[in-house]
């Protein structure tokens, strides 16, 4: 049997980026399936010449919790993922990297979410400046040994799972996992 793409029969936006698909199905079947069409966007490991992540520690209202997280954000309309993940880590942080390397790219969700991730990897990231962050940012600046962040990976502490897929990313292209 060959898989086959939904044929879309009619499209209705509920929200701005936010459409319903009427879909019929291969099978016959029709489905209402409800699609995301959020921007891309990225985030990077950046390690410090010591192996230090830079890391940022913001309130998330989703999960309600204070989370330690790889800097990132939005990749804007027109924009370069690589621009924007430069911006994104200097704004966030204050730190740059004349060395940041895309290691992957994800799709978040791509049941209901039209948008990729991109995964970077910052060597030798050093800090350059003050942070200069959007309004409703509230982020504090974090610096963990590379290691202790694996840990914590590993031990649920670091449970933003797009933020793990990205160190995965990262760490298979040190060849520090198989």
């Amino acid at each position: 049997m060959t898989l086959k793409p939904w044929k879309i029969l009619e499209s209705t936006y509920i929200r701005p980026r936010i459409r319903i698909d009427k879909c019929d199905l291969p099978n016959g079947s029709l489905l209402d399936a409800t699609i995301m069409e959020f921007r891309s966007w990225a985030n990077v490991l950046a390690l410090t010449k010591d192996q230090q992540a830079v890391l940022v520690r913001q309130y998330r209202h989703g999960a309600k919790k204070v989370l330690l997280e790889l800097p990132g954000g939005v990749v804007e309309d027109g924009e370069n993922p690589s621009d924007g993940i430069r911006r994104e880590l200097l704004e966030e942080t204050g730190y740059t990297s004349s060395s940041i390397i895309e290691v992957g790219r994800i799709y978040p969700n791509p049941a209901m979410q039209t948008n990729q991730l991109f995964c970077y990897l910052a060597i030798d990231a050093e800090k350059v400046g003050a942070q200069n962050l959007d309004e409703g940012e509230d982020i504090e600046v974090q610096l963990l040994p590379l290691d202790e962040l694996i840990r914590m990976a590993g031990n649920e502490e670091f449970p933003h799972a797009l933020n793990v897929a990205v160190l995965f990313r990262a760490l298979a292209y040190m060849k520090r996992i198989n």
